[in-house]
């Protein structure tokens, strides 16, 4: 019996650390107020037809407290696979605008670039796309941008 209450205990706690975990991770992703991550376009359709697709609420998948739609059931499939392979870097907010400054900026879903198999989103919006700075200084950028999304994810 103190086995038993051992072991309850000992799953109640790795549940509770689980979802503190799920929480903490999508306070810090770009979301909407569903929690539904790129303003609902499909991630998988950035790699697979190299172009931003609406998702549907219907086709919808929740991986660690971010919700993620898609515009196929095939995309959906791909994603549940391996979703991290997927996800958007810098939690989805502007790769430029973490590099450059540290800062979670919004972004357009429609301005991206995938780049050694991740993917990244940009603001691009009153004559500001931030893709085009990027390109210039990639290299110090995505550096830059790496060391200031751990400040966020600690």
């Amino acid at each position: 019996m103190k086995n038993q209450l051992i072991i309850l205990l000992m799953a109640f706690v790795s549940i509770s650390t689980f979802a503190q975990t799920e929480a903490k991770r999508a306070e810090q992703f770009n979301l909407e107020k569903n929690k539904v991550a790129v303003q609902g376009y499909d991630v998988v359709s950035y790699f697979k037809q190299n172009k931003a697709v609406k998702g549907n609420k219907d086709l919808a998948v929740s991986y660690e407290g971010v919700i993620y739609y898609f515009s196929s059931q095939t995309n959906k499939d791909a994603f549940k696979k391996s979703p991290a392979s997927y996800e958007p870097q810098y939690g989805g907010w502007c790769a430029y605008a973490m590099g450059n400054s540290g800062e979670k900026v919004e972004i357009n879903p429609e301005t991206f670039k995938i780049l050694n198999g991740k993917l990244y989103l940009f603001y691009n919006a009153f004559f500001n796309n931030t893709l085009k700075s990027w390109n210039k200084d990639e290299v110090n950028l995505k550096k830059k941008a790496d060391l200031n999304w751990k400040n966020y994810i600690k």
